[in-house]
């Protein structure tokens, strides 16, 4: 094989490798920095999950300030909400390490958590999330529209564990 050739080959198997890397590119990890996730910038994503949808700033109704410490709690550590209301959680880091606050069923925390054990340094923006360095804040944008029990926590590795969890309970709406 002549050197063009080598050169034609190279270049069409780096080209396979880079499509097949985009196609896989969600399940890889990135580190999370200083960059917050999902704060009411670009468009709402507005993907339907067992506790709600995603919503626009402008679409809340009501605020609700969670505050996020070093001794690994949420305070408060329990909302009730009513079913069809859209909050905006004002999750407030008053600790010196990063925290942040995901809303999900039992079961998908737990999952998320235990991935973030084995990846660490994962990189993960939804509507339902929000990444908070030391002193600073963020915001999740929600409306619950579906009643059930959910919860929310911390999933850095080792906060959930230590017991970084809060509960929202969405009761149905009263029907006319």
């Amino acid at each position: 094989m002549d050197a063009s050739a080598r050169t034609t080959r190279r270049q069409w198997t780096l080209l396979t490798a880079a499509v097949l890397a985009s196609a896989t590119w969600p399940a890889v990890g990135y580190a999370h920095g200083d960059r917050p996730h999902h704060q009411g910038t670009g468009p709402v994503i507005r993907e339907q999950k067992p506790w709600g949808i995603g919503a626009a700033a402008d679409e809340a109704r009501r605020t609700i300030e969670i505050r996020m410490t070093d001794d690994m709690r949420f305070s408060p550590a329990h909302l009730e909400v009513t079913e069809g209301e859209t909050l905006r959680l004002r999750a407030v880091n008053r600790g010196q390490v990063m925290h942040e606050i995901v809303i999900g069923t039992r079961e998908e925390l737990q999952a998320h958590a235990e991935l973030m054990r084995k990846h660490p340094n994962m990189e993960h923006d939804e509507p339902y999330m929000a990444h908070v360095p030391p002193r600073q804040r963020g915001e999740i944008v929600w409306t619950f529209n579906r009643p059930g029990d959910f919860e929310f926590a911390c999933l850095i590795p080792g906060h959930f564990e230590a017991g970084m969890r809060g509960t929202i309970r969405v009761k149905p709406a009263s029907r006319p």
